[in-house]
């Protein structure tokens, strides 16, 4: 399992990559892998505004259907369209091809409460004991 550490983490096992006022948006390998075979995803439509951690989308695998928790506020700016034909995608590409949409950042203040790296990789051990 990989957390590479130009991304920031949130609880909900969500990835935020910012680049200027833009951040991609996705689920970590870790909810990839413990959801299991991802066969649908519900996303927003760009333009859409949501506050931090308010539910943008569903993810549905073979064992649950989750809910995908906005890291931060921003407006939708871009949707991965190619998951609604290839979801699995996800599982084979969740930091790469696998982002689910990108938003333009309403408060980078809200940045700061997202995890690093090392900090995800000490919650996930932590919330799995």
């Amino acid at each position: 399992m990989t957390f590479p550490d130009d991304l920031k983490y949130s609880k909900e096992h969500e990835w935020v990559k910012v680049e200027g006022s833009v951040a991609t948006i996705g689920i970590t390998d870790y909810a990839q892998d413990q959801l299991g075979e991802i066969v649908f995803v519900e996303l927003p439509s760009e333009g859409e505004e949501f506050g931090k951690e308010d539910v943008f989308g569903v993810v549905e695998s073979v064992k649950s259907v989750n809910d995908v928790y906005a890291p931060i506020g921003g407006k939708v700016i871009e949707v991965n369209d190619p998951l609604s034909d290839g979801p699995e995608i996800i599982n084979e590409d969740s930091y790469g091809e696998g982002w689910l949409i990108r938003m333009e950042v309403a408060d980078a203040k809200e940045l700061k409460d997202l995890m690093t790296a090392k900090q995800y990789e000490a919650f996930i051990k932590e919330e799995s004991e």
